[in-house]
């Protein structure tokens, strides 16, 4: 499967657009449309996820693996929803927004992994499926926690509300990914 690729200077379009999405709704304002085109970010090919973090602490994490509008779009959708959908947390709030850094994941479509214990770790995300049930853990989480392959597994069978040994099942889906991180300068 091929890495993510986007040149830089389209990276940094998308971290601005990320940044005044979050600074529209937050304020409660329309978000602004992109002011010139990026063929780059009009790609219907990649996925995103979108992070924020205020000092280092979870703010909201919101994405899609299963892109239907160019890349620029969906930067502006998952930003609006990591900073007000994320159950997981309280909606970001106008006071930190100085604080906020945003973390973006340009993801790359789905591999479906025949065998799913050869993932690299550090380099592959994992996307698994069942029964309606979807759980999705971006590369850098196994890192993070000092997984192996069989732990990443288990672990984004959880994330998925499915036992943790559910990727060992026929019917299971995994599917595997490659990301592009790209953070805000702070």
């Amino acid at each position: 499967m091929p890495d993510v690729y986007l040149p830089f200077e389209s990276q940094r379009r998308l971290i601005k657009t990320a940044r005044q999405t979050l600074e529209a709704i937050t304020r409660g304002n329309r978000c602004s449309e992109p002011g010139e085109s990026d063929p780059h970010l009009d790609r219907i090919h990649y996925g995103a996820f979108v992070t924020l973090f205020n000092r280092h602490v979870l703010r909201g994490c919101v994405g899609t693996c299963a892109p239907s509008s160019g890349l620029f779009n969906i930067v502006n959708e998952m930003t609006e929803a990591a900073a007000t959908c994320d159950r997981r947390v309280k909606p970001v709030c106008v006071g930190e927004l100085n604080d906020i850094q945003i973390h973006i994941s340009v993801i790359s479509p789905l591999d479906p992994a025949d065998h799913p214990l050869d993932l690299e770790i550090g380099k592959h995300g994992i996307h698994i499926a069942r029964h309606g049930k979807r759980g999705v853990l971006l590369p850098q989480v196994a890192v993070e926690h000092g997984w192996d392959a069989s732990a990443f597994l288990g672990q984004t069978c959880r994330k998925a509300n499915l036992p943790s040994n559910a990727w060992r099942w026929s019917g299971t889906q995994i599917a595997l990914f490659t990301s592009l991180e790209i953070a805000e300068e702070k």
